[in-house]
């Protein structure tokens, strides 16, 4: 367990407006020189000081009141991770700002490692040089998530062949390729070794020692997975490739080693087994400094995902980060060269077109916060600016944002004009993996009845 003590304040990711701490129970507890007649001039100094962390980890933090009265609040994005903290009085260390996945069971990580294994997505966490954590390996990622983006690298690596030159000493009858004289002269004195000659050979095989290296990181990464620290859901999810593993590796000797050397000549596969594993055996050595990792990239995946299953259903194909690409005789700096939609699902001369977003509009349908609605606002118009590039009189794009359970809306935009339609339907999606076909069927559902509109329309 960690100590409560060396954490400052622990959040969910996706947080609108976190509780609101009290300027004076602050200067109680972390900034015990400060003067609580003009605590709200200390809050916006420890702002200042923590501002670059603060904006590493996504986290917005808002004064509320004055003098005495001055509390502070936070918003939280789409990134989770632990940042370090000073006090604005000494200038010193306090305690951890932590934000953790919203939507978890009992343990923070195991809906996430299940997606993970779901995509075949890394979800790679990011580090920023700063003062190391207060809470030490507590709010480090665990590693168990090393150790499972490890085997699932390995497992690609192990369908794939990996043999290299091995210098082995046999014994032959003739002295024939590189002898070993001396050793030769060392044994020849007796009898039955005159015609045993101790030959050098090169030989081609998978039994080499990076392998065996690889097959030591194995061992640890599996010690992990099965451990009492590993939910038992991970454990449950990810048994069967570690037995299909340990089969597929069962003659290979482990060969302890601190470091495995990366190559140029090392292929796609090899190298990212190789990148892995050092992660694994260099996770103990690693300064538990400021982190976070991105799971709007890791949402995006997830619908892309679903999308594809629903594409294959319905006959259609779905075009993952399709580009549009921008032409000018003379671009500007800020213009843009392309635009690129998460993914378009086409079916027939019909496109429909997905847009990913880790927000947090579903959990607050309620909150009528000028951020939320500015927020939608260019959410809604980017989607739209995508469904121009249909042909149809009917548009329809999909807005996907993370939420408590499957569900689903529309609304529908009328251009009097030229009695064009653009419907978008906002998507709410669990990050959840025992609620993937529950969301397909709904979707199989919503795109029959959508090609029926467009067909009714046409024979208008």
């Amino acid at each position: 367990m960690y100590n409560t003590i060396d954490i400052f304040f622990e959040a969910p990711c996706l947080t609108e407006k976190t509780n609101t701490l009290s300027g004076s129970i602050l200067q109680k507890k972390w900034f015990k020189s400060a003067d609580k007649r003009i605590i709200g001039q200390y809050l916006q100094k420890f702002i200042d000081y923590n501002v670059d962390l603060f904006k590493f980890i996504g986290v917005t933090p808002y004064l509320v009141g004055f003098d005495q009265n001055t509390s502070i609040t936070f918003r939280t994005s789409h990134y989770i991770g632990s940042i370090p903290l000073r006090s604005p009085d000494s200038g010193k260390q306090i305690g951890d700002f932590v934000v953790t996945p919203k939507f978890t069971g009992n343990n923070r990580y195991e809906d996430y490692i299940e997606i993970l294994n779901l995509l075949g997505h890394e979800i790679s966490h990011e580090a920023m040089d700063s003062l190391p954590l207060v809470s030490g390996r507590n709010f480090r990622p665990p590693m168990y998530l090393e150790a499972v983006k490890f085997i699932l690298v390995l497992e690609e690596l192990v369908k794939k062949s990996w043999r290299k030159f091995d210098r082995l000493e046999l014994k032959s009858i003739e002295p024939v390729g590189q002898i070993n004289w001396t050793k030769y002269i060392r044994e020849e004195y007796k009898v039955e070794n005159r015609l045993r000659y101790p030959s050098g050979r090169n030989v081609l095989s998978e039994l080499h020692k990076e392998y065996s290296q690889i097959r030591y990181v194995f061992d640890l990464c599996k010690s992990e997975l099965l451990s009492s620290t590993t939910p038992f859901r991970i454990k449950l999810m990810i048994r069967p490739k570690i037995d299909f593993l340990e089969d597929r590796l069962y003659l290979h000797v482990p060969i302890q080693t601190s470091l495995i050397p990366v190559k140029h000549s090392d292929s796609p596969a090899i190298k990212n087994c190789k990148v892995q594993a050092n992660k694994i055996l260099n996770f103990n050595f690693t300064d538990c400094t400021a982190w976070r990792v991105d799971f709007a990239d890791v949402f995006e995946k997830y619908v892309q995902y679903i999308f594809k299953d629903v594409a294959k259903e319905s006959g259609g194909k779905l075009l993952p980060n399709y580009k549009f690409r921008s032409h000018s005789p003379k671009y500007n700096a800020w213009e843009l060269n392309y635009l690129e939609p998460d993914a378009i699902l086409q079916k027939d001369n019909v496109l429909i077109f997905i847009d990913a977003k880790y927000k947090s509009h579903l959990y607050n349908k309620y909150d009528a916060s000028e951020i939320l609605k500015e927020d939608h606002r260019h959410d809604i118009h980017q989607i739209l600016a995508y469904t121009s590039f249909s042909k149809t009189i009917t548009k329809l794009g999909i807005l996907c944002y993370p939420s408590q359970h499957v569900e689903i809306k529309e609304t529908e935009y009328y251009n009097r004009l030229n009695d064009a339609y653009s419907k978008i339907k906002i998507l709410g999606l669990p990050l959840k993996r025992d609620t993937i076909e529950e969301a397909k069927h709904l979707l199989v559902t919503e795109l029959a009845r959508f090609e029926k509109n467009m067909f009714q329309i046409n024979c208008m």
